[in-house]
């Protein structure tokens, strides 16, 4: 059991850096803007006193530590998607990692954002209340891309 959390949380922090170093790669060589991961934060500081959706999170009560809570939760989230990948295709899926369950829990853990935190955040589900919601859908998609890619490249590491 202890071998099979390590194994998760190394690949759901592998996995959730290299989501970050896309999303870097986006700002500097597109000029998109990175995650606001105080926005994030602030979601989950709420959440955590029994408020789940808001009109617009930036315009809701600030919570203190909100971007260093953003930034925990992101890669805590990381790691828990990485334990459903063990958890569902085994423990032996990461000894022998394969690419497609890490993408299919790539592709799958885009509803999370869709249909929990987006929603939740005030942005609709699946961004439907933003401007340009189909480029942030499709960043989305991308974005899971890249994490499920990370989940496989962070097995094969510590395989």
């Amino acid at each position: 059991m202890l071998d099979l959390m390590l194994r998760a949380v190394l690949i759901g922090i592998g996995a959730t850096a290299l989501l970050d170093l896309w999303a870097q790669l986006l700002r500097r060589g597109f000029g998109l803007p990175a995650p606001n991961w105080a926005m994030t934060g602030r979601w989950f500081g709420h959440l955590a006193r029994g408020r789940a959706r808001h009109e617009s999170i930036a315009a809701s009560e600030p919570v203190a530590n909100e971007l260093a809570i953003g930034w925990i939760a992101h890669y805590l989230v990381g790691i828990l998607f990485a334990l459903a990948l063990l958890a569902i295709w085994g423990p032996g899926w990461a000894a022998r990692p394969t690419l497609a369950p890490a993408l299919i829990v790539g592709w799958v853990t885009v509803g999370c954002g869709w249909f929990i935190l987006q929603p939740g955040m005030g942005a609709g589900v699946a961004s439907s209340k933003r401007p340009y919601a189909n480029r942030v859908r499709a960043l989305n998609i991308a974005g899971h891309t890249v994490f499920g890619l990370g989940l496989y490249a962070s097995a094969l590491l510590i395989q």
